[in-house]
């Protein structure tokens, strides 16, 4: 893989720009040496395969449920001897899921009766307020 710019990482990460500096403020990204220029002017900053495949990293691990922090703490760990570490942390995110997933569930349901109820509701000869919406007015 060739150096290329800011844009081209961005690019070949499908994030915006923003997104790499934001990463390189978290120190989740390192900032390259600009190339070129005369001392004055600055020159271009290049960024090569290592870039790219950390980017990935950081990807898969936002979309595996990892926070940023969280994929920080991995990528700081010896990939051969912190197991241990590795392994709470996938178990910490692990358990953040399945409370977030019962979380959900429960608003499903809890969605899901108003819904039969609105039907219902909507049925009768001298309908009653929608229960979705007096639900959701109530203070």
């Amino acid at each position: 893989m060739k150096p290329m710019t800011i844009s081209g990482l961005a690019r070949s990460g499908g994030v915006g720009i923003e997104t790499i500096r934001y990463y390189q403020r978290l120190g989740l990204i390192d900032l390259p040496d600009r190339s070129g220029g005369n001392g004055l002017s600055g020159g271009i900053r290049r960024y090569d395969a290592g870039h790219a495949d950390r980017l990935r990293f950081i990807r898969a691990g936002q979309r595996a449920g990892f926070t940023l922090d969280q994929i920080g703490q991995l990528l700081a760990l010896d990939a051969r001897h912190d197991h241990d570490a590795a392994r709470a942390l996938a178990e910490e995110r692990i358990a953040a899921l399945d409370a977030r997933i019962a979380e959900m569930q429960e608003a499903r349901a809890a969605l899901a009766r108003l819904a039969a109820q609105c039907g219902a509701a909507a049925a009768e000869t001298h309908p009653a307020p929608c229960p979705i919406i007096t639900a959701f007015d109530r203070h």
